[in-house]
C-alpha cells in the first residue's frame, strides 16, 4: 500500500484537479438544452463509430488472454489478506439466519405501532419561541422522510441532545427496496453518530470488501490491435479494502434495508417516527417553522429537514419549483414503495414531474431484482458489472447466499412492460442461440441471476438524478437551506447508482448537518450553521454525483472504447489506475 503521507498529498492534488471539472459538470444545470444537445451529439458520434465495419477477419481471430479470466490477481490478493474483517462463510445456518433476520425486520416494521402527525400529545404541538439553547431546552428538529437519510439525520441530531421527530408519508412503515452497501465512509459517519448503531449494523451485515470488484465485458469484443476479450473477461479489477485501510476506515458491509431501518428506529427515542404524515407545505416565522400535513395537522420546530427523496416537497417550496414538481416515483435503482400498478402509472407521471422539478432523466431504465441464489463466483467476487452496448448488468453479494442485481438499459423515459419483465431480460442478455438484438452472446452470469429470480421480485424504474445546485446563482451561497429549512439525501443530490454512494452521501449529510446545528447557541440564529452545512456538503456531493453520472455515460460505450486500436489499451490502463484514487476520494475520514 502507498504510504499515508504520499496518499494524502496525491489526494489533495486530485481533489483540486477534479473538483472544478466534476463540480461544474454536476452543478451547471445539466438538464438544459445545451447539455441535452451535447449528449445527443456524443451518442451520435458513438453510433457512427459502431457502424464503421472493417472487414478484416484475421484481426478478430484468436483468444483473449488467460490473465483476464483470473478473478483475483496476486497484487489484489495481497491487499485483501490485510483486511481486518473477513466474510463469515455462508453455511446453511448463517444463510438461514441472514434471511430470517430480513424477514423478521420486515414483519416488525409492518406490525409496529407508530404514531401519526395527528397525535395529540407531543413536543412539536407547541409553537417554539426564540431562546437560548440549553441541555434542558435543546434545539427542536422535525425531519420529513423516514428513509435512510431521514433516520440517519434523526439519529445524529438525537446524539447531539436535540429533540427530534420524523414524519413519514407511507401508510405503514414498511421497508422498501433491496439490501444496501454501507461503504467505509458511511460506516465512519455512523460510528461517530452512535457506536451502538455501528456495532449492530456490522454484526447484522455481510463483509463484501474481502473480495474483488470490477468491470467485465459482457460478450466477445476487440481485435488484435486493441486486444481480444472473451465474454466475461475482466477489464478492470479493484479492491475497496485498500483505500479504506489507508484512511483508517472500516471495510464495507451489505445489510438488508429493513434491518437497517429497524436498527435505527430501535436506537431512537420512543415515539420519534410518525407515519401517514404527508407534508403539503411549511411556513417559516421569526420563532420557528410550522409543517402542514395532508390531514390538516401541523408540527412545530426550530428546524425542518427535508429528507423526502428525489421528488421532495420540502425542496419544491425551498426552491420555488411549483406544484407540478412533486411526484411519487422512487429515485434509486432499488425501487420504492410502489406496487406494479402504481409503478406503471408513476412511470408516465414522472416524465412530466421531472421537467418541473429540474431533474434529469439519466437515459436509463433499470430492472432490479433480489434472488436467493448462491452465485457461481461468490468466493472471489463481491461486485461486478457486465458491460455492453447501450446496457449493462450489475450484480452484488447481498449476504445469505443472495444476489442483488440491476439491469440498466438505455431508452426513452416512461416505458412500461406489457409482457413479463424476465422475458425481456432473457432477450437482452441472451447467451445462446442468436444472442441479443445485436447478435452478441452474453456471459452466462447475467442470466444465471435473472433465471433465479421470480417475476414478482423484479421491479422497473426510470432513473433520474439532478444537480445539487440549481441554475439560479442566487441560491449558490445557501444551496440547500433557508433560515430554518434544509434538505439532504436524494432531495438535495440524487445520483446514479454506479458508485453505490447515494445512501452513503445521505449518511454523510445527516452527520454533518447535526454537527453544524449543534454549534448553535440560540434558536433564532440558525442560518449561519445551515449555510455552513450546505456549502460544505454541496462541493463533495457534486463531485461524487459527477463521477457517478460520468461513469454511467461511459459504461455503455466501454465496449466501443476498448476496440479502438492503441486508444483502447490506453483507456483501460487509465481506468484501472484511476479507480483506486476515486475510492481514496470517497473514503476519507472527514466530510
Amino acid at each position: 500500500l502507498p504510504s499515508p503521507r504520499r496518499s494524502s498529498c496525491f489526494l489533495k492534488i486530485m481533489r483540486l484537479g477534479v473538483a472544478l471539472a466534476l463540480a461544474v459538470r454536476a452543478v451547471s444545470g445539466f438538464v438544459g438544452p445545451a447539455q441535452r444537445g451535447r449528449e445527443t451529439a456524443l451518442r451520435a458520434m458513438a453510433d457512427v463509430l459502431r457502424d464503421v465495419k472493417v472487414d478484416v477477419p484475421w484481426l478478430a481471430e484468436g483468444e483473449g488472454s488467460p490473465k483476464n479470466r483470473v478473478n483475483i490477481p496476486e497484487e489484489i490478493a495481497r491487499v485483501l489478506r490485510q483486511s481486518p474483517a473477513q466474510r463469515v462463510p455462508e453455511s446453511a445456518e448463517r444463510v438461514e439466519a441472514v434471511r430470517a433476520r430480513a424477514r423478521q425486520a420486515t414483519a416488525d416494521a409492518l406490525s409496529a405501532e407508530f404514531a401519526t402527525a395527528s397525535s395529540s400529545e407531543a413536543w412539536w404541538r407547541e409553537r417554539p419561541r426564540a431562546r437560548a439553547l440549553t441541555k434542558e431546552d435543546p434545539l427542536r428538529v422535525a425531519v420529513v422522510g423516514g428513509g435512510l437519510a431521514g433516520l440517519v439525520t434523526a439519529a445524529a441530531c438525537a446524539a447531539q441532545g436535540m429533540r427530534v421527530a420524523v414524519f413519514e408519508q407511507a401508510r405503514s412503515y414498511a421497508p422498501y427496496g433491496g439490501p444496501i452497501q454501507i461503504q467505509s465512509n458511511a460506516l465512519r459517519a455512523i460510528r461517530r453518530i452512535n457506536p451502538a448503531i455501528f456495532d449492530d449494523l456490522v454484526a447484522a451485515g455481510t463483509v463484501t470488501a474481502d473480495r474483488v470488484s470490477g468491470l467485465k465485458i459482457g460478450y466477445r469484443k476487440g481485435n488484435k490491435l486493441s486486444g481480444i476479450y472473451e465474454a466475461g473477461d475482466w477489464l478492470v479489477r479493484f479492491d475497496t479494502v485498500g483505500p479504506a485501510l489507508e484512511a483508517g476506515l472500516p471495510p464495507t458491509v451489505v445489510v438488508d434495508r429493513p434491518v437497517i431501518q429497524q436498527i435505527f428506529v430501535r436506537h431512537l427515542p420512543p415515539g420519534t417516527v410518525h407515519i401517514r404524515s404527508r407534508l403539503v407545505g411549511y411556513e417559516e416565522t421569526a420563532d420557528g417553522v410550522a409543517a402542514a400535513f395532508e390531514d390538516g395537522s401541523e408540527a412545530h420546530a426550530d428546524v425542518l429537514v427535508g429528507a423526502d427523496g428525489v421528488w421532495s416537497t420540502v425542496r419544491r417550496q425551498l426552491h420555488d419549483l411549483g406544484d407540478g414538481a412533486v411526484g411519487t416515483a422512487a429515485s434509486g435503482a432499488a425501487g420504492g414503495a410502489l406496487d406494479e400498478a402504481e409503478a406503471r402509472a408513476a412511470a408516465r407521471e414522472t416524465v412530466r414531474v421531472a421537467q418541473k422539478a429540474s431533474r434529469r432523466y439519466s437515459g436509463f431504465t433499470c430492472y432490479a431484482g433480489l434472488c436467493e441464489h448462491r452465485a457461481s463466483n461468490i468466493e472471489d467476487v463481491s461486485y461486478q458489472i457486465l458491460l455492453g452496448s447501450s446496457k449493462y448488468f450489475v450484480s452484488t453479494d447481498a449476504g445469505g447466499d443472495r444476489q442483488q442485481w440491476f439491469a440498466l438499459i438505455r431508452e426513452p423515459p416512461g416505458g412500461v412492460d406489457d409482457a413479463p419483465k424476465l422475458d425481456r431480460l432473457r432477450r437482452e442478455f441472451a447467451h445462446h442461440g442468436a444472442g441479443d438484438e445485436d447478435g452478441n452472446l452474453w456471459d452466462s452470469f447475467a442470466l444465471e441471476l435473472v433465471n433465479a429470480t421470480a417475476e414478482a421480485d423484479v421491479k422497473r424504474r426510470d432513473l433520474y438524478d439532478g444537480p445539487p445546485l440549481l441554475r439560479n446563482p442566487a441560491t449558490w451561497l445557501s444551496p440547500w437551506n433557508s433560515h430554518r429549512v434544509a434538505i439532504c439525501g436524494d432531495a438535495a443530490h440524487p445520483m446514479m447508482p454506479n458508485l453505490g454512494q447515494g445512501g452513503c452521501q445521505s449518511t454523510e449529510d445527516g452527520y454533518r448537518l447535526a454537527l453544524d446545528l449543534a454549534k448553535a447557541s440560540r434558536s433564532d440564529r440558525l442560518r449561519p450553521h445551515l449555510d455552513a452545512y450546505s456549502r460544505r456538503r454541496v462541493l463533495r456531493t457534486s463531485i461524487v454525483q459527477g463521477l457517478a453520472q460520468l461513469g454511467s455515460d461511459l459504461l455503455v460505450d466501454f465496449d466501443l472504447m476498448i476496440s479502438i486500436p492503441l486508444l483502447g489499451p490506453a483507456f483501460l490502463t487509465a481506468t484501472q489506475l484511476t479507480m483506486p484514487w476515486i475510492l481514496r476520494f470517497l473514503y476519507v475520514p472527514d466530510f
